[in-house]
């Protein structure tokens, strides 16, 4: 586990881009962050203040969610120039999480202003779906094998699902009511699996059928699970955001067991979201105690 050297910035939502470096966000600090992981050396771009950057992912440039100031930016790393592509309905005021598609266009969540949206890289063009319940909070957003969105809804307790061609939206409501999802990943059969933050369970979705199966996480209903990711053998790692320190807890999607759970080491405060990286197969992750985390898998 490595030190951030900017201090009380909380870096975040890492993701390892070409020569393995690792690229994060500086959200309280306004940066682009990139480590590299063999020397240990930070390197930081400056962003515009207000920015406040939620997340990024990296294809041949990083992308990064303007999460204070309502726009999408594409930093160019080898000369620090970036882009903004504003958001074209003010309303839309804080974009949350990216991910790419399989054409390298980028879908995203935005939380407070409850939309889905796509970003067309080539064109620039932003297109916005209104989520269909109101304060729905879209959060968590991952793609299945046919390259289909799928939300996590946050303020209440929904799933959602996105038409890639028209954007429509359908919502698979959780038999809990109380049932918060905050993330969610897809594992190879295409179930969707998401954690809830509210009270501490881990669930799966059958897309097909609709049908909801729920485990207790290991650490209760105070468990608060939050940052979670898949692995390459379907196994789902999520960390227990409500215990002091955090812990980091492994669940076998095929046998549908637990695989026990470890104590992150600065204690973590809330890791927020993590990155599997399948040539290393590691899961890097962020802290609010402003460390970079990673964890090397068997």
């Amino acid at each position: 586990m490595g030190r951030v050297p900017w201090a009380n910035t909380r870096p975040r939502d890492p993701y390892v881009g070409p020569q393995d470096l690792v690229w994060f966000v500086g959200q309280l600090g306004n940066y682009i962050g990139s480590l590299n992981p063999t020397d240990g050396k930070f390197e930081r771009f400056e962003l515009d203040p207000g920015a406040a950057p939620h997340n990024l992912i990296v294809g041949d440039a990083v992308w990064y969610a303007g999460n204070g100031d309502s726009h999408i930016g594409r930093l160019d790393p080898t000369d620090g120039k970036i882009t903004r592509f504003e958001m074209p309905n003010p309303t839309a005021r804080d974009p949350h999480t990216l991910i790419f598609d399989g054409r390298g266009d980028i879908w995203f969540t935005v939380q407070g202003g409850n939309f889905v949206g796509k970003l067309t890289v080539s064109s620039g063009e932003i297109q916005l779906q209104p989520i269909p319940t109101p304060r729905a909070r879209p959060y968590g957003i991952f793609l299945d094998s046919q390259d289909v969105p799928w939300v996590a809804e946050f303020g209440t307790n929904k799933l959602a699902r996105v038409d890639p061609v028209t954007l429509e939206i359908t919502e698979f409501p959780l038999p809990r009511s109380a049932a918060r999802p905050r993330r969610l990943v897809v594992t190879s059969d295409d179930a969707v699996w998401y954690v809830d933050h509210a009270q501490g369970f881990l669930g799966r979705l059958d897309p097909g059928t609709g049908d909801v199966e729920e485990w207790q996480t290991p650490g209760g209903t105070i468990s608060r699970p939050y940052g979670m990711v898949v692995d390459d053998r379907d196994r789902i790692w999520f960390v227990e955001s409500g215990p002091s320190p955090n812990r980091f807890v492994g669940f076998d999607a095929a046998a549908e067991e637990f695989l026990g759970s470890t104590d992150i080491e600065s204690g973590g405060g809330t890791v927020r979201h993590m990155f599997f990286d399948p040539t290393a197969r590691e899961i890097w992750f962020g802290t609010d105690t402003n460390t970079m985390g990673r964890a090397v898998l068997d």
